[in-house]
């Protein structure tokens, strides 16, 4: 029996995707440090709501992680340094880039001592062009506050467009898409 989940018509966990200098693969047992890390800084969480408790987290977050199709681990020199989401909105969250919603949202979170190297750009990029691969012409949409200075910089760097600014959470937020090219014919 296969380990291999099916969301349609891509099968999940990929090969690891390689780049110059990191490779993006599924979260490990060996990432939960890394992983509590992130979720717990007050610098990662500025722009997501605030860092979730220390503590708590770690009594919730279980010692191997839950397969998840969409999330990849970011590692650097074999160890991580972020994660990256491709997952599917729901109808709650409906963006109008396509009529049946259900579109995928790239999401990604890098630990402070990461930014500022070009990481995000080369993974989020990778990732990318690996759901561009495996679903030509699929939107892909990106949400993010408008004070988040890096991040509307990387959503420019990687070819997203805007769609709408939008007041949530206390704050404007910058809605934008990215399509694939279709192969030629």
């Amino acid at each position: 029996m296969s380990d291999e989940i099916t969301v349609h018509p891509v099968t999940w966990p990929p090969a690891p995707i390689s780049t110059a200098r990191l490779v993006l693969r599924e979260p490990e047992a060996r990432d939960r440090g890394a992983i509590i890390e992130l979720f717990t800084s007050p610098e990662v969480g500025t722009y997501i709501g605030g860092p979730r408790p220390r503590d708590e987290f770690e009594r919730a977050l279980p010692e191997t992680p839950r397969r998840r199709p969409g999330l990849f681990a970011v590692e650097l020199d074999g160890a991580m340094i972020g994660t990256i989401e491709l997952n599917r909105r729901d109808a709650e969250h409906r963006s109008q880039v396509r009529p049946d919603a259900g579109e995928a949202e790239l999401g990604y979170l890098f630990l402070p001592q990461a930014w500022g190297r070009g990481y995000a750009a080369e993974a989020c990029a990778a990732a990318l062009g690996w759901f561009g691969d495996a679903l030509p012409g699929e939107p892909v949409v990106l949400c993010t506050q408008t004070a988040n200075a890096r991040s509307m910089r990387l959503a420019a760097k990687l070819g997203f467009t805007e769609v709408q600014r939008f007041e949530e959470w206390g704050a404007e937020q910058w809605f934008g898409v990215w399509t694939s090219q279709t192969p030629p014919g």
